[in-house]
């Protein structure tokens, strides 16, 4: 059964393989969507349609935990800046936050808090809440007062330079004012548009014969990444300022007094903010701002929650991609009913044929959607994961009249088929079943754990097939890999075509072979732009080595996964080895891989298939003969736990297990879950069992509590 089909079976009712399908599939799906919205501005499904595959997508990581490994899309922020402007590294990252979409929700949030805080229920708890506005996110970076930088979120670590756009927003002050105005104050907020002031743009864009923007949030980002800043000039973008990130120092005790600050300095801040004590309050205020969110005159699509007592935010810190101490409470999902023109289907860089439905464009919550997720074969056929209808078994035809929902920035889900509209002379889609790259075979093949067929169909071809050549090759390419200025996926496309690359060693031997290519002589170059391309290419011969290794695409190694690994093992030659080693599932190399904190069997699995492929060996013997993927510097810190390995065992009595984690990791130590030779330190509490046995039979130091908060204030 297809991934996409088991999305219409309880999370509750998939066994962890149906769900480990489900998850993989999501992950891809989600990932397009981020870069779409993030990236391009240019999203094809809704809010709405977005929130549900990431509902969906975490509520299988908390159903099997064993799925929320490091390359977890819950643990990633926006999409690489682009490559039209300067980057910007940004000092505190920019994160996202996690979202809730109803009542208990927002409750398990508030007892997630109390839990990690080890909080009785009676003792107060006060949040901040403020409308979400519906914008681009922006950091601004002032010095002594001034305003040196403006970037973009980007992918969270590195943004877009924006800095002279950003100049001509009227609610950005080029001075801050006031006695208690920090050395270095990074101010963040949401750059948005008005009602009125979007309406009257696209007046104008129409008068001059240019597209329309879909909806305030679009013509935003887009008047604000401008690279003729006289255009941004001419929008009236406005600012709300909410967060920081680098301080001197802090001006007040809490996240509402902050806020205050910045007001008092001379930056906006939304009026509507308020502190909330407790469950109760914190819905009405959801209730209420739901209610008036049609006349604030501008688009907002939730409310933010946040702990207002800084000290206690420091103490919840962060996971993964979200800080512990907020959260977003989303408004529903929006839905609208249109014609399903056709289906295409596209192949992927694993051979998996996804069906995409072509939609006759229609606005759904602002955004005009042409393009909606079909999920898999199943799904069309009216089939839910566990085998059972879904629909009523109704089935997806080209011609149906369908219900979609845009759950979200990403494409748009097909919720149903109107069956009353279906036209008298409907047939059933038929699937292919040879790829429509290649021709080969496209087949569905048994999972050998389960037995199970798998959900999804994938092309035969292999190496022969163009597609996945080709998608392989963008994925190379990609920003979050190698990210070369200038070879996109179109000039990949134009490359493979004329047989220039059709491996990743190929691209930095196009200097060498320009002698007979001449590519300053094909149509669309010049010797600028070649000279340009050679020089971004030559740039990239040395790159980071979590780039390195989620530029090969090695299934289930996302960019976060990335970076555990290139952490962890500091060198590319030390992971290689270790995988290959790992291919004894007994083996020592292979307890290694699975003992690192949040990568699992799968993931183990994978790098272990990968590196052991005959092919791909070839190919990173002839890749790295021209690229250098560097060593991973330890960064320098005072703590004595800095890249040591730790592990918790036991009763903790003076924080949570969550907590002591955290502590570990702003520590800059690796927390482990199981004790091995490369354990550094365990810290066991009353009741530690077989892995204190373990620690000890090692020889591995062991300290208490009490000694482990003595050792984490010498690096405070």
């Amino acid at each position: 059964m297809s991934p996409k089909s088991l999305r219409a079976t309880a999370v509750d009712a998939l066994t962890l393989e149906e769900a480990r399908e489900e998850h993989q599939a999501l992950q891809a799906e989600i990932a397009e969507h981020d870069r779409r919205y993030y990236q391009e501005d240019a999203p094809v499904i809704s809010d709405a349609q977005y929130d549900a595959l990431r509902r969906r997508y975490e509520a299988l990581e908390r159903r099997f935990p064993d799925l929320a490994s490091p390359e977890s899309l819950t643990r990633k922020v926006g999409a690489k800046a682009s490559e039209k402007f300067a980057k910007v590294r940004h000092r505190v990252p920019m994160l996202s936050l996690d979202n809730a979409f109803a009542p208990e929700d927002v409750a398990a949030f508030v007892e997630r808090i109390r839990r990690f805080l080890n909080l009785p229920a009676d003792a107060p708890l006060v949040f901040t809440a403020e409308p979400k506005i519906d914008g681009l996110s922006l950091s601004l970076r002032y010095e002594k007062g001034r305003l040196v930088t403006a970037a973009t979120r980007g992918d969270g670590t590195e943004g877009e330079d924006v800095t002279a756009n950003a100049r001509t927003v009227g609610d950005i002050p080029p001075i801050l004012r006031g006695p208690d105005v920090p050395e270095v104050c990074e101010v963040r907020g949401e750059v948005y548009l008005s009602h009125q002031d979007f309406a009257a743009i696209n007046e104008r864009q129409a008068a001059a014969g240019k597209p329309l923007f879909a909806n305030p949030r679009n013509a935003a980002a887009g008047s604000l990444r401008q690279l003729d800043a006289s255009i941004t000039a001419s929008r009236p973008l406005r600012f709300f300022a909410y967060a920081w990130g680098e301080m001197s120092a802090l001006p007040a005790k809490t996240q509402c007094g902050v806020v205050e600050c910045f007001a008092r300095w001379g930056l906006r801040v939304n009026p509507l903010m308020q502190r909330v004590s407790g469950l109760d309050e914190m819905l009405a205020y959801h209730r209420k701002l739901e209610t008036e969110r049609a006349t604030l005159g501008y688009d907002i699509d939730g409310v933010v929650y946040k702990v207002d007592d800084l000290s206690l935010q420091q103490r919840l810190g962060f996971v993964s991609r979200f800080p512990r101490w907020a959260l977003a409470h989303k408004f529903p999902a929006q839905k609208a009913v249109t014609v399903l023109e056709d289906i295409e289907i596209t192949v992927g860089r694993t051979g998996s044929l996804n069906p995409t439905a072509k939609l006759k464009p229609v606005t759904v919550g602002g955004v005009v959607v042409s393009n909606a997720t079909l999920h898999n074969e199943d799904y069309i056929k009216g089939i839910g994961g566990d085998g059972l209808p879904i629909r009523g078994g109704v089935d997806i035809r080209i011609g149906d009249t369908v219900v979609v929902q845009r759950a979200g920035d990403v494409i748009p889900k097909v919720l149903d088929v109107v069956l009353e509209k279906r036209p008298p002379d409907s047939k059933p889609y038929q699937f292919p079943t040879v790829c429509p790259a290649c021709g080969s075979h496209a087949v569905r093949e048994l999972n050998p754990r389960t037995g199970k067929e798998d959900s999804v169909r994938r092309c035969t071809g292999g190496l022969i097939c163009p597609a996945q050549a080709r998608e392989r090759l963008k994925h190379f390419v990609s920003r979050n890999a190698f990210d070369i200025e200038g070879l996109g996926a179109q000039r990949i496309d134009e490359f493979y075509d004329a047989g220039f690359v059709r491996a990743p060693q190929d691209i930095f031997a196009l200097e060498r072979r320009n002698g007979e290519l001449r590519l300053e002589e094909r149509e669309g170059w010049a010797e600028t732009s070649v000279r340009n391309l050679f020089a971004a290419i030559r740039a990239r011969r040395s790159i980071e080595l979590h780039r390195f290794i989620y530029a090969l695409g090695i299934p289930h190694v996302g960019e976060t996964t990335a970076k555990l690994l290139a952490r962890h093992f500091g060198t590319f030659e030390n992971l290689r080895a270790t995988a290959l080693a790992a291919a004894d599932r007994t083996s020592e190399a292979y307890a290694e891989l699975t003992n690192i904190a949040g990568i699992g069997e799968v993931v183990a699995d994978a790098l272990v298939e990968f590196f052991r492929e005959p092919h791909n060996e070839e190919m990173l013997d002839a890749l790295l003969a021209e690229v250098t993927p560097r060593a991973v510097e330890q960064a320098v810190s005072h703590s004595p736990v800095a890249g040591k390995t730790v592990v918790f065992t036991g009763s903790l009595e003076k924080m949570t297990r969550d907590e002591a984690k955290a502590m570990a990791e702003r520590l800059g130590a690796k927390v482990a879950a199981s004790v091995s030779k490369k354990t550094d330190l365990v810290v066991a509490g009353p009741g530690a069992g077989s892995k204190l046995d373990k620690a000890r039979e090692l020889g591995v130091k062991v300290i208490d509590e009490d000694a482990w908060f003595a050792l984490a204030g010498q690096g405070a």
